[in-house]
């Protein structure tokens, strides 16, 4: 599946110079202790672009926020977070964390450098402390003892601080996968992994809003699948839903996106069409792959081979939205089934 849109970087959200910075956090923080706000990245992020004055409706809301509640409700946060600060997009959040994550993996391999060059100072002052047997100069032998001793000091530190890096790698990379896995929960159907309804919406809707003279939808919907779940049961109705899922998300083409818009009925949005017939075609191609689908019901020799979709295509109009896109698909899709089912039509 294919993604779209440009991610916004972190720099790109806050393009301040350090300077600027500095002070803006100077007024955030004060206004977080004022109203008792726990320090954690959301808050700071949330009261950081307050201190901007760029958000007016944020800012609104946080004052709203103070004023209604005794403490700060964390369900609040979270979503003036998404609203304003990665504005919705968990593919934003992404983005940023990977950038996070590099940042500490080249702070780390800073330190890991430091390290090793104090490691080598401090081998090369021993080596000097050893060839000095007698003094050269007076005092020169104390001088190089208390510079080997800071130097020393400063590894202990330094190898402290990497330590502490490394820990905080493991956590990053534990937040990453739960992340990960929560943007799949929302972003996907768990039983088909093809997009799930609400990021079918909103991906149409983003198309239609791009170049809607480039999209087209296709609707399809499995013909009697309720006489699978009657006969067999529900988990052959699930692994048909599979297979099918597995057919939409292995014929895609570039740009493409696949959702199960609700039971047996799945959609595919084709970017950069502006041939209904393609369209259709595409579909029809769909239609043979389901129609050569074989499926053992489990426990039993029988294999069914009787499983097929009907189908309806619309391209999109100027003016179109997507409802009224929605509505052509799925009239197009009723004609199928009423003219016998298992075809395309538009």
């Amino acid at each position: 599946m294919s993604q779209s849109g440009k991610r916004v970087t972190v720099l790109a959200l806050y393009p301040e110079e350090t300077r600027e910075a500095a002070a803006l956090l100077k007024q955030a923080i004060p206004l977080m202790m004022r109203h008792g706000i726990p320090p954690n990245p959301v808050h700071y992020a949330l009261w950081y672009t307050y201190s901007r004055g760029l958000e007016p409706n944020l800012n609104r809301r946080l004052d709203k926020a103070v004023k209604d509640f005794d403490s700060f409700p964390p369900e609040t946060a979270a979503k003036l977070f998404r609203d304003y600060i990665i504005n919705g997009e968990l593919e934003e959040a992404r983005a940023g964390q990977l950038q996070a994550i590099e940042l500490v993996d080249d702070i780390e391999r800073d330190v890991s450098r430091n390290v090793m060059g104090n490691r080598n100072f401090k081998a090369s002052l021993e080596h000097c402390l050893e060839m000095l047997q007698e003094p050269v100069i007076e005092g020169l032998p104390t001088v190089l003892s208390e510079l080997q001793q800071s130097t020393h000091l400063m590894q202990e530190q330094q190898e402290l601080f990497l330590a502490q890096l490394h820990t905080a790698q493991n956590e990053i990379q534990s937040l990453r996968d739960k992340l990960e896995r929560a943007h799949l929960a929302a972003t996907l159907d768990s039983l088909t992994q093809v997009f799930n309804r609400n990021s079918f919406t909103r991906l149409l809707e983003q198309a239609l809003s791009n170049a809607p003279q480039g999209v087209a939808l296709v609707m399809l919907d499995i013909d009697h699948f309720k006489q699978f779940n009657d006969q067999y049961g529900h988990p052959l109705g699930d692994r048909v839903l599979q297979h099918v899922g597995q057919v939409l998300r292995n014929s895609l083409p570039p740009r493409a996106m696949a959702a199960r818009y609700g039971g047996e009925e799945f959609c595919v949005i084709l970017r950069e069409c502006t041939d209904l017939t393609n369209a259709q075609a595409f579909a029809e191609q769909l239609r043979l792959k389901i129609q050569s689908l074989r499926i053992k019901v489990r426990g039993t020799d029988k294999v069914l081979d009787t499983i097929t979709a009907s189908f309806g295509v619309a391209l999109a109009e100027t003016g179109d939205n997507l409802e009224s896109l929605l509505t052509r698909a799925d009239d197009a899709l009723y004609r199928a089934k009423r003219n016998g089912r298992n075809q395309v039509h538009r």
